[in-house]
């Protein structure tokens, strides 16, 4: 009986120290609700499963109209600049091809909450040969993509 007072001793303050010292982060992303969790996957998924199969319709239903859509590009010479998109120029760019032409061997769609805090979420998407990191928010009772900054992989921009 002693051990076993002993085991749940050592798991109870295990426990304690897991919650104490849990980033913030971790804490922030539990308030959001399994409603909240689906509705941000399947909003990433139009996004970048629109992409890939050059659905419009799609790609427009997961973005804000006024979606800002950036990367950062550096030239040869090292000179940088910046890559703008709005929602707008996404949506025709997805419906005229898209990713369409990326084999399906080579389409990814990992997607990761990474923190939220009340109607606010930042994601990743891991994508065939980038990364897009998003900014979702809730509006009108939905959620939308505001926000994407993306980066091509190393191989990709070499």
């Amino acid at each position: 009986m002693k051990a076993s007072a002993s085991l749940f001793t050592r798991i109870v303050a295990l426990a304690l120290v897991a919650a104490v010292t849990t980033p913030s982060s971790s804490r922030a992303q539990a308030s959001l609700t399994s409603a909240d969790t689906a509705a941000i996957n399947v909003t990433a998924l139009d996004y970048i499963d629109g992409w890939y199969a050059a659905d419009g319709d799609r790609m427009a239903k997961a973005l804000h109209p006024e979606l800002a859509k950036r990367n950062v590009f550096t030239d040869p010479q090292g000179r940088s600049r910046l890559i703008q998109m709005s929602a707008m120029t996404l949506v025709n760019n997805t419906r005229s091809g898209g990713g369409s032409s990326i084999p399906a061997s080579q389409r990814k769609h990992d997607v990761r909450i990474l923190d939220s805090y009340g109607n606010t979420a930042s994601v990743r998407v891991t994508a065939a040969s980038w990364v897009d990191y998003m900014h979702m928010a809730r509006f009108n009772n939905r959620w939308v993509i505001v926000n994407v900054l993306w980066e091509n992989d190393p191989a990709v921009t070499r």
